[in-house]
């Protein structure tokens, strides 16, 4: 079959980046969006990485055409503040390619010289070997056309901190609608179905294929053609979360170009600051605090932070952490929350939505739409979204914390026997379990593991070679060459309000 008339149901992000893509991708297609006025988007996925500029760059969308709209800012990293155990000062994952030459590699230059200096500070990796982290540590930003700054690509290394809802309003309005995307605002009550999977909604809205973007209620693959869900709290158990946002003080210094994730009490707590407030948040799991204590949890972070929330809202938010059994199920695709979900960590949401939607258009190119077609999606998704699960599953099999039940349960927890695959470890988790191959480029698991002091015991000092401390040497005299370059340089807040605001 030929699907020439594809209905979306749901809006928010979700729904108008599926929108979007199918849009460019087939310009000629009948598409519609089909969503309730009356109800709210979940709307916290503010923080996204920077791989989300290769799918900006397919619909050929720039950064100044959507950020003014979305209140967005610049990010350039997150950082992790006592996941490896309180008070560890935090490290850093910053995006972009690692800075390596013949004379430093990350595995011969820092195994060796945290052995043999071993009161090196483990934000020392990331701030060896990602020469952008002298962006981050001053908290300025530039386009780095004259490459003063190794490595670090201003278009390719950069992520965002928005309002996610408002980028969905944005694409809708300024891209989606004006290259005929239909917009339909209706309550669906009625589903029918047949042997195909969903024959109709409400008795009139008929199509080829339906994309499921209602979030966690997942109503037309999960509630309606009762698609199997894998739970995956095994490895990751936080299920709840508080939402909020504040008010700057001093945006100068608050603004910042990186997402803070702060490991307290039973969870963590996020800080996004992007151009008009700072969300926050807190997740965490209700197995080990209610709803009423996790918030003064909460609270009491803010307020040692310096925070001052009186005049903020806090919603409560129950997450749905895993994927269904199959995403493409008969006509009906699912995307975002409705497909999956693993938890905020690593600022995941958004980027399984711009993944599963580029493997999507690449099996509707072929045409006629086979069950081999929708396999190949289902596995790809699959693989993507379990090694990302295990990526995120990563950030606590490395934290040496036990000083809550929380934290001692995760502890005990093996993350052999709870691994994702049936048969045998993934490459993701036997990457990170393995002394030397997190090392790799794979996503960031070498800055996640140094940042919690997780490193080769084989590294023999008594014989370390003069070439390696001359490296180390080198390298300290790069590191602070950087930083003194970007000391001079503009601020984030004056670089955003040259760029894009304006003012």
């Amino acid at each position: 079959m030929k699907h020439n008339k594809i209905i979306i149901l749901g809006g928010g992000s979700a729904g108008w980046m599926t929108a979007a893509t199918l849009i460019k991708a087939f310009p000629k297609k009948d598409i519609t969006v089909i969503e309730s006025p009356n109800i709210k988007t979940v709307g916290v996925g503010e923080s996204t990485l920077g791989s989300i500029n290769d799918w900006l760059d397919f619909l050929e969308i720039k950064d100044k055409d959507f950020m003014p709209f979305t209140k967005a800012s610049y990010k350039l990293s997150i950082r992790f503040e006592d996941f490896y155990k309180k008070g560890d000062k935090g490290f850093h994952y910053p995006f972009g390619r690692v800075y390596e030459n013949e004379q430093v590699g990350r595995k011969e230059f820092w195994f060796f010289k945290k052995k043999f200096y071993p009161k090196t500070k483990l934000s020392d990796y990331a701030n060896s070997m990602s020469p952008q982290m002298a962006l981050v540590n001053n908290n300025v930003l530039f386009k780095n056309e004259n490459n003063e700054i190794p490595t670090f690509s201003f278009k390719d290394h950069v992520a965002y901190h928005f309002d996610a809802s408002k980028f969905g309003e944005w694409l809708r309005e300024y891209y989606c609608k004006p290259k005929g995307v239909k917009h339909i605002q209706e309550e669906i009550k009625t589903i029918e179905t047949n042997e195909e999977g969903i024959k109709s909604l409400n008795k009139k809205y008929f199509a080829d294929l339906f994309i499921d973007c209602t979030g966690f209620r997942s109503l037309l693959l999960s509630k309606t053609l009762k698609e199997p869900f894998k739970d995956y709290s095994k490895l990751l158990p936080n299920n709840k979360a508080w939402a909020t946002s504040i008010k700057y003080k001093d945006k100068e210094k608050e603004l910042k170009p990186y997402t803070n994730c702060t490991a307290i009490e039973n969870g963590w707590v996020w800080n996004i600051p992007s151009w008009d407030k700072i969300g926050t948040g807190y997740v965490y799991s209700d197995k080990y605090v209610s709803d009423e204590k996790a918030l003064e949890q909460l609270k009491k972070h803010l307020t040692k932070k310096g925070f001052n929330y009186s005049k903020s809202t806090f919603n409560n938010i129950k997450m749905r952490v895993g994927i269904h059994e199959r995403i493409f199920v008969k006509n009906v695709c699912a995307i975002g929350l409705s497909a999956g979900f693993i938890e905020p960590l690593e600022s995941n949401g958004l980027l399984s939505v711009h993944v599963f939607l580029m493997n999507l258009i690449r099996i509707l190119e072929r045409g006629t739409l086979t069950q081999f077609n929708k396999d190949n999606f289902n596995l790809g998704c699959k693989e993507f979204f379990n090694g990302f699960v295990e990526f995120v599953a990563a950030h606590y099999a490395f934290s040496s914390r036990t000083d809550t039940p929380y934290w001692q349960d995760i502890a005990k927890k093996s993350f052999y026997k709870n691994r994702i695959a049936e048969n045998e470890l993934t490459s993701t988790m036997r990457c990170y379990m393995d002394d030397f191959c997190y090392l790799n480029s794979r996503a960031g698991y070498h800055y996640i593991a140094t940042g919690m002091n997780y490193f080769s015991v084989d590294v023999k000092v008594k014989n370390i070679p003069n070439k390696i401390l001359d490296c180390i040497e080198k390298r300290e005299q790069e590191v602070k060459r950087w930083d003194k370059l970007c000391k001079n340089k503009t601020s984030l807040l004056q670089f955003l309000t040259k760029e894009i605001y304006k003012q």
